[in-house]
């Protein structure tokens, strides 16, 4: 064989070699990109991020609540008078890996000229605000503008060209003025596109879903072509819900977009549920130990994965239910600014809203695919 063929056979070994590597890391990378719509449940790793425990933690928190100009005095505890602040101290530790720690200038340098949308109810606008104030806490002196509407609103990093928005809409199916009254349609999602070319998406409902008389905003449901007063509440989630889903599917483009649910969110109004005296979260000052939550998972949770099953775009659940419901101390309770009574449903900033945002990066990077 001579000197020629001996070079071709070379090179035909690294092109060969080179397009087993190729097909190799493809493989790879469809095997991440599959790994999100499992929900986030089992990572590669063997790792569940939603699986662990709170752990004290003193280099949090993550920023000062008089430093950040965008909490609501809903959720700014420490200005409104709680006297405790053990529960700023608390970080989330996985059973098995290592959640990476929020950097805001790394979140920054990523996301570059994209948009990020968080579209639900105030539990939304909590994350929001979180997310927000994580990132500043990064870049204090970075130049930032602050539109704060009833509907849509918006902090943009200008330097960064990183915008985060908020789409308040509690039900995420819309309500419709009739000449009947204000009619919750389970099966229209109007306010749809203004979704449309987000870069990251992140979901949330069901806070509103279980309100009723003056706290509810709607008079009747509109469920196909039946018009009723009322009707079975997780029904009517999930029927409100799969609408959702049918828009993922004919509105999302899983290479342009990521899209996040942000699980059921607990309230604390029942002490009985984590075995407590207590008639409510007021006066809670630690979470419950281990990584179990006596009062179970919240029925809205086996809809949302239900309906999460039902997709066929990727779409990532923030299952963070669980370690939430062991937060019975992170409440604002009464410290808050703009709540007459006592508010177990929404959280304090600085808080847990900034360990489900530190979940979101993760998920995001996809940095914790190599932890162990």
């Amino acid at each position: 064989m001579g000197f020629g063929s001996h070079v071709l056979l070379f090179w035909l070994f690294q092109v060969v070699l080179l397009s087993s590597m190729l097909l190799k890391e493809a493989e790879a990378e469809q095997h991440l990109y599959n790994v999100t719509s499992l929900r986030g449940r089992k990572q590669v790793s063997g790792c569940n991020l939603f699986q662990g425990r709170w752990v004290i933690d003193p280099s949090y928190p993550l920023y000062d609540s008089s430093s950040c100009p965008f909490i609501d005095a809903e959720f700014d505890c420490l200005k409104y008078g709680r006297p405790d602040k053990q529960y700023l101290k608390y970080s989330w530790q996985p059973a098995s890996c290592a959640l990476p720690r929020f950097d805001g200038g790394d979140f920054l340098r990523r996301y570059r000229g994209k948009r990020i949308m968080f579209v639900g109810d105030s539990l939304s606008l909590n994350m929001w605000e979180s997310l927000s104030c994580m990132i500043h806490a990064s870049v204090p002196n970075a130049k930032t503008s602050f539109v704060r509407k009833e509907t849509l609103s918006s902090v943009s990093f200008e330097e960064y060209g990183v915008t985060l928005l908020l789409y308040r809409t509690p039900y995420l199916v819309d309500i419709v003025k009739q000449k009947v009254g204000r009619v919750l349609t389970l099966n229209s999602i109007q306010a749809g596109k203004f979704w449309k070319d987000m870069d990251v998406l992140i979901f949330n409902s069901w806070h509103w879903w279980t309100h009723t008389g003056k706290a509810q905003p709607w008079d009747y449901i509109q469920d196909g072509l039946t018009l009723l007063k009322d009707m079975d509440r997780l029904e009517a989630f999930y029927k409100g819900m799969s609408t959702w889903a049918r828009w993922v599917d004919l509105n999302v483009d899983p290479s342009k977009t990521k899209v996040f649910f942000q699980g059921i969110s607990p309230t604390h109004y029942t002490g009985k549920e984590w075995n407590s005296r207590k008639k409510n979260c007021l006066g809670e000052l630690e979470p419950l130990s281990g990584s179990t939550y006596p009062g179970g998972a919240p029925p809205a949770a086996s809809v949302v994965n239900k309906v999460l099953s039902s997709i066929t775009k990727p779409v990532y659940l923030l299952d963070i239910t669980t370690l939430s419901q062991l937060r019975k101390d992170a409440h604002p309770s009464t410290y808050s600014g703009e709540h007459s009574g006592t508010d177990c449903s929404h959280w304090c900033l600085p808080g847990l809203p900034d360990t489900r945002n530190q979940l979101l990066y993760a998920a995001l990077t996809m940095s914790w695919f190599y932890t162990t």
